[in-house]
C-alpha cells in the first residue's frame, strides 16, 4: 500500500513536473524581446517552483564575464528584492564556475563549498545551470535558498529543461534581431549608396557653384543633419573667406559674405583652413580651444560643430561646416566621413567650374595678350548692335581697327619672343588709354581692334585716338632693343540695329587698309568710296570660284631669254581673267583678294594644272624643252598636301622632270620654314626649281637664302629701272651674293637696250621684260623659241 502512495505521489509530482515545462514552453513560444523572456522566467521559477529567488546572467561577447540580466524573488522584508552582485567573472563562485564548465550544479550546503560567494541575502542551498546552445554558453540561471538540502534532483531537471528552451529561444531572438539589423543595415547601405551616388552625379552635371550648392545640401540632409550648413572659399591671394552658401536654422540666406583676414583670423573656420584637419567638437571641447586661443566665440555656441577643409588649388581652398544647437542631436565619426566626401565632391565641382571658366576664357582670349579675340569681339559686337534698340537716339558704336607698322621687321630681325614683348607691352599701353566699357580685342598677328559702345559723338573716337598716339609716341625698351611703337587705324560706325557685326569689322578693316597704305601711323574713317571698293572686291570674291569653274582664267607666257645669247629658255606664266561682264580683270585686282579669302589656293592650282597641261602640249608638238614658272602662293608650303598635288600634276600630263616649276614672291614668304623645306624636297625627285620674285624688297632675303633650298632668284624690276652707263652696287651685291650660293639669276622688267647692255657685262644669267616680248597667248609666245629674240 505504501508502495502505491508513493508511486502515485511520483506520478503527480511528474506531472506537475510537465505541466510546468510545458507552460514555460508555450509562454517562451509567445515572447519576442529578451527583456521579457528573462522576466518572466525569473518571475515563474519563483512562482511555479517555489523557490526564494531566481537570477539570469548573460555572458558577454568575450565570454568572460557574467552581467545580471533579470532577478526576481521573495523579499524577507517589504522592501524590493535585489542582488548585490550584477557583474561575475567566469571564474568567480560557483555562478563562475558553471558558466566556465557549462555544467549545472546543485550544493545541499553552500558553506561548506569554498566556491560560494555570499550575496545581500546569504543562502544555504544552491541551484545553478547554465544557458548553453550549440555549446556555446549563452550565460546561467542561479536560484539560491537558506534552508539546506533544499532542491531536489526534479528541481534541476525542470530547471535544465527550462534552460534549454530559454537558451533555444534567446539564440532565435538573436537571429531574429540579426537579422533585422543586418536589413536595416543594407537599408541603410542602400540609402547612403543611392545618396552618394546622387551626389557624385550631380557634381560631374552641375553648372552653375550656386544651384549646386543647394541641390548638394537637399541631397545631405538624407545623410545627416545639416540645419546650420556653410560652404566657405578662401583665396589665399587677397586673404578673403567668401561664404558662397549658408543656410541658418533650415533658412538659406542669399547673400554672399566675405570676411577679411582680420575677421576670419579669429573664427574657427581660419582655424580648420589652417590645420587641413576635419574637426569633431562637442560643446565642451569647442570652448577649451576658445579657452586654448585658437579662435573666438562668433555668434551662438553650438552643442554640436564639424567641420572639414578642402583644397581646389594652389591658391584656392575651402571649409564646409554643419552646427547642431540641439542638446539631443550630436555628430560623430561617421558624420565626419560623410562630410569629408561630400567636400571632395565640392572641391572637384568648384575645380570642374574653374576649369570651364579657364577654357571658355581661352576660348574667348588671346593667350599671348590676355586680350579679347575675334570670336568673344564679334559677340560684343552683335550684343551692342542688339542694345541698340533700347538706347536712345543719337547713340552708336565704333570699331577701331588697328595693325601695328612694320611688325613684321621687327619680329624678323629681332626674333619672336622679342615680338610677342613688343606686343604684349604696347597693348598694355593701349588699355589704359581706353574705358571699361570697350572692349580691346587682339584679331591675329599685328592687327587689334577696340570696339566703343555708346558714343554720343565723334569727338569721343578722336580723343581715343590721341590718346594711343600719345602712349605710343616715345620709343619702348623691349628686352634691351629700344623700338618704336606706331600703328595704322581704320575706323568705321555702327548707328543702326539693322547693321552686321562682320560689316562693321569688315569696313573697319578696309579703312585701315586705306590708313596703312598712306604711311605709317595713319588713321582713316571709313566713307563711300571704300564702300564701293568693298562691293566690288566681294563681287569679286564670289566670281572667282565660277571663274574656275567655267574656265574664265588663261595663262599668258612671256619669255625667259639667256641674257647674252637672248634665246628663249622658258616662260613665266601670268594669270589674265576674262570677266564674262566686266571684261578683262587685271591680277591687281583680284589676286590679293583671292589671298586674303584663301580662295588663291584652289585659284592656283587651277593654274598649275592648265600650265601643266599646256607643257604636255607643247611636248607633243615636239617642242624643245621649255621650263615654266607659275607664281604660287606661300599658302601652299604650309600644307605638305603640296607634295601630292604636283606629282599629281606631274603624272596625270607626263611632264618632262623640271618642265613646271614655281615661283614665290620675297615678301610673302614662308612662316614655317622647316615645314617649307620638307615640301621643296619632296619636289626634288620631280626637278622642280623655286624661283624667288621681287628680291631685295623684304626685310630678310639672306636669311630665306641660307634656310630654303632656292634655286633661282629675280631682280626686282625697280633695280632694273635705275641701270644707266653701269650696273649698281646693289646689283652687284645681288649677283656676287648668287653666285656664291650657286644660283641661276633672272633680271626682270628689262625695258631698254642700255639696260640689257649693261647686264649683258655682269654675271647675270637670265632677262625677262618688255624689251624682247610681252606676255603672249600659248600660242604666240610658242612661235618665239626658234631664233634668238
Amino acid at each position: 500500500m505504501q508502495n502505491k502512495v508513493e508511486l502515485s505521489s511520483a506520478l503527480d509530482a511528474k506531472t506537475e513536473q510537465l505541466s510546468i515545462i510545458n507552460q514555460f514552453s508555450s509562454s517562451l513560444l509567445q515572447l519576442d524581446k529578451l527583456d521579457e523572456l528573462f522576466n518572466y522566467v525569473t518571475t515563474e521559477v519563483v512562482k511555479r517552483l517555489g523557490f526564494v529567488d531566481c537570477v539570469i546572467y548573460i555572458a558577454d561577447e568575450s565570454a568572460t564575464t557574467l552581467h545580471e540580466v533579470a532577478s526576481m524573488g521573495v523579499s524577507p522584508t517589504n522592501s524590493n528584492y535585489a542582488i548585490e552582485r550584477k557583474t561575475i567573472a567566469f571564474n568567480q563562485g560557483i555562478t563562475g564556475y558553471v558558466a566556465s564548465t557549462g555544467s549545472a550544479v546543485i550544493i545541499g550546503d553552500v558553506s561548506t563549498d569554498s566556491r560560494y560567494i555570499a550575496d545581500v541575502r546569504p543562502a544555504m542551498s544552491e541551484l545553478c545551470v547554465p544557458l548553453v546552445y550549440k555549446q556555446q554558453v549563452l550565460g546561467v540561471i542561479d536560484c539560491e535558498h537558506p534552508v539546506r538540502n533544499y532542491f531536489s534532483d526534479a528541481h534541476l531537471e525542470i530547471l535544465t529543461t527550462v534552460a534549454h528552451l530559454l537558451s533555444a529561444k534567446i539564440n532565435q531572438v538573436n537571429t531574429v534581431e540579426n537579422l533585422q539589423q543586418t536589413v536595416s543595415k543594407l537599408n541603410a547601405a542602400q540609402k547612403l549608396e543611392g545618396t552618394l551616388l546622387q551626389i557624385a552625379n550631380l557634381t560631374y552635371q552641375a553648372n552653375d557653384l550656386d544651384t549646386f550648392l543647394e541641390a548638394l545640401h537637399g541631397i545631405m540632409t538624407n545623410l545627416l543633419r545639416a540645419d546650420n550648413f556653410l560652404v566657405g572659399l578662401y583665396n589665399k591671394n587677397i586673404d578673403i573667406l567668401d561664404i558662397v552658401y549658408i543656410v541658418e536654422e533650415g533658412v538659406r540666406s542669399n547673400a554672399h559674405k566675405k570676411i577679411s583676414k582680420e575677421q576670419l583670423k579669429h573664427t574657427a573656420s581660419y582655424y580648420l583652413l589652417n590645420s587641413e584637419q576635419p574637426l569633431l567638437l562637442n560643446k565642451k571641447e569647442y570652448q577649451q580651444h576658445i579657452n586654448d586661443g585658437h579662435f573666438k566665440m562668433v555668434g551662438r555656441q553650438s552643442e554640436s560643430w564639424l567641420g572639414v577643409p578642402f583644397k581646389v588649388s594652389d591658391h584656392i581652398s575651402g571649409v564646409i561646416v554643419v552646427q547642431s544647437y540641439d542638446k539631443t542631436h550630436h555628430y560623430n565619426d561617421h558624420d565626419r566621413t560623410l562630410l569629408t566626401y561630400v567636400s571632395r565632391q565640392i572641391s572637384m565641382a568648384i575645380d570642374r567650374q574653374l576649369s570651364r571658366q579657364a577654357l571658355e576664357h581661352r576660348a574667348l582670349h588671346d593667350e599671348l595678350t590676355g586680350l579679347a579675340n575675334r570670336s568673344l569681339l564679334i559677340d560684343r559686337i552683335k550684343h551692342g548692335i542688339l542694345r541698340l534698340t533700347r538706347t536712345p537716339k543719337g547713340r552708336y558704336h565704333a570699331l577701331l581697327y588697328l595693325d601695328f607698322d612694320r611688325f613684321k621687321s621687327i619680329n624678323d630681325s629681332l626674333g619672336h619672343e622679342v615680338g610677342d614683348h613688343f606686343l604684349i607691352a604696347i597693348c598694355k599701353l593701349i588699355k589704359g588709354t581706353i574705358r571699361n566699357t570697350d572692349t580691346f580685342a587682339r584679331l591675329g598677328g599685328d592687327e587689334f581692334a577696340i570696339f566703343m559702345e555708346n558714343i554720343t559723338h565723334k569727338n569721343q573716337v578722336n580723343d581715343a585716338l590721341k590718346r594711343i598716339k600719345k602712349v605710343l609716341a616715345e620709343p619702348l625698351n623691349i628686352d634691351g632693343h629700344l623700338l618704336q611703337a606706331s600703328t595704322s587705324i581704320g575706323v568705321a560706325f555702327c548707328e543702326n540695329e539693322n547693321d552686321k557685326a562682320y560689316q562693321l569689322l569688315q569696313h573697319a578693316d578696309a579703312a585701315m587698309y586705306e590708313a596703312k597704305s598712306t604711311g605709317r601711323g595713319q588713321v582713316r574713317f571709313f566713307n563711300n568710296t571704300m564702300r564701293k571698293k568693298l562691293k566690288s572686291h566681294a563681287d569679286i570674291e564670289n566670281d572667282l570660284q565660277h571663274g574656275i569653274e567655267h574656265n574664265e582664267f588663261e595663262l599668258y607666257y612671256q619669255p625667259i631669254f639667256a641674257i647674252q645669247q637672248c634665246n628663249v629658255v622658258g616662260f613665266e606664266a601670268l594669270v589674265r581673267w576674262h570677266h564674262p561682264r566686266k571684261g578683262f580683270v587685271s591680277p591687281n585686282d583680284f589676286i590679293s583678294i583671292a589671298e586674303h579669302t584663301g580662295q588663291i589656293i584652289n585659284l592656283d592650282l587651277h593654274l598649275l594644272d592648265l600650265a601643266g597641261k599646256q607643257i604636255a602640249a607643247w611636248q607633243q608638238q615636239g617642242k624643245r624643252f621649255l621650263r615654266v614658272t607659275v607664281n604660287v602662293s606661300s599658302r601652299h608650303f604650309a600644307s605638305i598636301d603640296f607634295i601630292s598635288q604636283i606629282h599629281a600634276i606631274y603624272n596625270k600630263y607626263e611632264l618632262a622632270l623640271g618642265s613646271l616649276c614655281l615661283e614665290i614672291t620675297e615678301s610673302g614668304l614662308i612662316e614655317n620654314l622647316e615645314l617649307a623645306t620638307k615640301i621643296i624636297e619632296g619636289l626634288a625627285p620631280l626637278k622642280v626649281k623655286l624661283c624667288l620674285d621681287d628680291f631685295g624688297t623684304g626685310y630678310s632675303s639672306l636669311g630665306y637664302l641660307h634656310q630654303l633650298p632656292i634655286h633661282v632668284l629675280k631682280i626686282d624690276k625697280s633695280f632694273i629701272d635705275r641701270l644707266k652707263d653701269t650696273a649698281t652696287p646693289l646689283v652687284d651685291a645681288i649677283l656676287s651674293l648668287a653666285s656664291s650660293l650657286k644660283l641661276d639669276v633672272v633680271a626682270e622688267g628689262i625695258e631698254t637696250q642700255e639696260q640689257l647692255a649693261i647686264l649683258q657685262k655682269t654675271q647675270c644669267d637670265f632677262g625677262q621684260g618688255f624689251l624682247k616680248a610681252k606676255p603672249l597667248p600659248a600660242d604666240q609666245a610658242i612661235l618665239l623659241i626658234d631664233k634668238p629674240l
